[in-house]
């Protein structure tokens, strides 16, 4: 029979990432970001939990006062999807501060931002998503950001092959 501190121990749910849209930051310059919550249905964190999420072409679109994520796509599990109906790409409620919407609307409707998702995570039981405000890159932007990071790759060699 198990003690309650081993209990404890057994029943943490290990964190981590679920899903990154690397593409975001490749496209956009990532300037602030946010943690929000997200609104899901049962059989979506099941999916989760498998790691069947993507968010590659996915943003924030900010209407009436609320936060909705569109184009997240999270497969459903075959064991699930002949239980209900499932629909792999809804748009689902991003659930944040007031303070953090304000925020948010100010600088998409008046600096020109975009609001993308970056990552899906869990913070311990809890399916967090982190959104980020974001400038558009221009072609020779990307360029610049690649060559930055080959450079450093290389430096990085030169080091270690040097040491």
């Amino acid at each position: 029979m198990a003690t309650k501190a081993s209990q404890k121990t057994a029943k943490k749910p290990t964190g981590g990432t679920i899903a990154l849209n690397k593409r975001a930051k490749h496209d956009y310059f990532l300037e602030e970001k946010f943690e929000a919550g997200i609104a899901l249905q049962g059989w979506e964190v099941k999916s989760l939990r498998a790691g069947k999420a993507q968010l590659t072409d996915s943003y924030v679109l900010l209407k009436g006062g609320e936060a909705w994520v569109m184009g997240m796509h999270i497969t459903p599990l075959p064991s699930v999807s002949t239980h209900f109906v499932t629909d792999p790409a809804r748009t689902r409620k991003l659930l944040l501060h007031h303070r953090e919407l304000s925020k948010l609307f100010g600088a998409v409707n008046k600096k020109g931002y975009a609001c993308v998702v970056t990552a899906l995570y869990w913070k311990q039981h809890l399916v967090k998503c982190e959104i980020a405000l974001a400038k558009g890159k221009q072609q020779h932007d990307k360029r610049a950001t690649e060559k930055d990071r080959d450079w450093q790759r290389q430096k990085s060699r030169l080091m270690r092959h040097n040491s």
